[in-house]
């Protein structure tokens, strides 16, 4: 993942025999990526890990996905999926509903004030987005204090639970990988140290501090996991609490990072969207565009060149500010953008002109770059506005 941490008691020897104060032995249990050759943590329960009383299906959230056909960009309007007080009665795992995916990531958004049950995701990775409202995320290696504009970061096969905080909607914007989320390599050394042109480091990353040792006996964990024909669910019950850890050292573990602590990369003439990478997984990057310095030669056009994604599918969420590129499309903040391989994007008309001149923008948002084409989740079509496309053109079919 990052670096080394160490939480709780463990024991000075990695493999050796760490005991209770009753004499019995702790279970520990290796969590590691790519079998046994990349990164890993050795955690040290009361209880046996692989302990089982029970199994039955979970019926998931709606998965399935339509194409993105005939292609054309759309604006999706996230708000409008959520309404009135219904947020009251959703949790933020159970409470998803899918607005983009592919076989290598999924992309879906809930409106929640209910605690999540404990949930296991076991095809992949999450990074979720904490677009509004703050929570404790408890897990097997402890728990973090979230809020607006945090990533939470969460290996796969990772127990956890969202608690939101009491009286207010918690908005999260969830990306599910189908392999591991890390920093973009090129942003680390050979041994995995944040190098110095980074836009953030390890003091940005929040780890849990200290373990939780919940108590409680046949315990339902809902877990996400391949199934025949895609995705599938199960409920397990564990007889014993699985927040039984008493300490855990490693480098694989659950972290927030606030999009407040990435130190956005400028320059004199427009800079491309890998400057604004923060996060990489299988076949797709997470970048954001937060309030900054715009480009500074005399002639500079500030927003963006039209460009042709020709490998790639862009989703871009409008999370606060004013988003200079957009103006007179109707995106605001809540909304995405979704600009699809094969068809040419940029600013929409007057707005070269209108960014003459500016030496900052006011914006924040989070971008999704897939490089296989994204379809349509059930909530992607019931938000779509059906409008944007022709929003350059100024008038849509007959």
């Amino acid at each position: 993942m990052t670096f080394y941490r160490q939480v709780g008691s463990i024991p000075p020897k990695r493999h050796t025999q760490h005991r209770r104060p009753d004499g019995g032995l702790y279970a520990e249990e290796l969590v590691g990526e790519e079998g046994f050759s990349s990164d890993s943590s050795l955690v040290y329960h009361r209880g046996i890990p692989s302990a089982l009383v029970d199994a039955r299906p979970w019926e998931l959230p709606d998965q399935t996905v339509t194409a993105n056909s005939p292609l054309i960009p759309r604006h999706l309007k996230l708000h409008d999926l959520f309404t009135g007080e219904e947020w009251k009665a959703v949790d933020a795992v159970t409470g998803r509903r899918l607005v983009l995916g592919n076989a290598d990531v999924r992309i879906s958004y809930a409106v929640s004030g209910l605690p999540s049950p404990l949930y296991r995701n076991a095809v992949g990775d999450e990074c979720v987005f904490v677009e509004r409202g703050s929570a404790t995320v408890e897990t097997t290696f402890g728990a973090l204090e979230v809020g607006p504009g945090d990533y939470v970061i969460i290996p796969r096969m990772t127990t956890h639970r969202w608690l939101p905080q009491e009286g207010e909607p918690l908005r999260t914007y969830a990306i599910e990988a189908n392999s591991h989320i890390a920093p973009p390599k090129r942003y680390l050394s050979r041994y995995g140290q944040f190098l110095e042109h980074s836009p953030y480091c390890e003091r940005d990353l929040r780890g849990p501090q200290k373990t939780l040792l919940a108590e409680g006996t046949d315990v339902e964990i809902y877990v996400k996991h391949r199934g025949e024909n895609g995705l599938a669910g199960t409920i397990h019950v564990v007889p014993e609490h699985p927040f039984d850890v008493v300490g855990w050292d490693g480098c694989l573990y659950p972290y927030a990072f606030n999009l407040k602590d990435f130190e956005p990369i400028t320059g004199r003439v427009h800079q491309p969207p890998p400057v604004h990478q923060v996060f990489e997984g299988a076949n797709f990057v997470i970048c954001n565009f937060l309030p900054r310095k715009v480009d500074y030669h005399p002639l500079a056009i500030p927003v963006p060149y039209y460009h042709s994604n020709v490998d790639s599918d862009e989703v871009m969420f409008y999370v606060d500010g004013d988003y200079e590129a957009r103006k007179g499309s109707g995106i605001g903040k809540g909304s995405i953008s979704l600009h699809p391989g094969g068809h040419s994007h940029g600013p929409q008309p007057g707005a070269v002109e209108r960014s003459l001149g500016a030496e900052f923008f006011d914006e924040t948002a989070v971008m999704v770059d897939t490089f296989r084409p994204l379809g349509l989740g059930e909530a992607g079509l019931a938000s779509d506005d059906g409008r944007y496309a022709w929003s350059w053109s100024g008038r849509g079919p007959a």
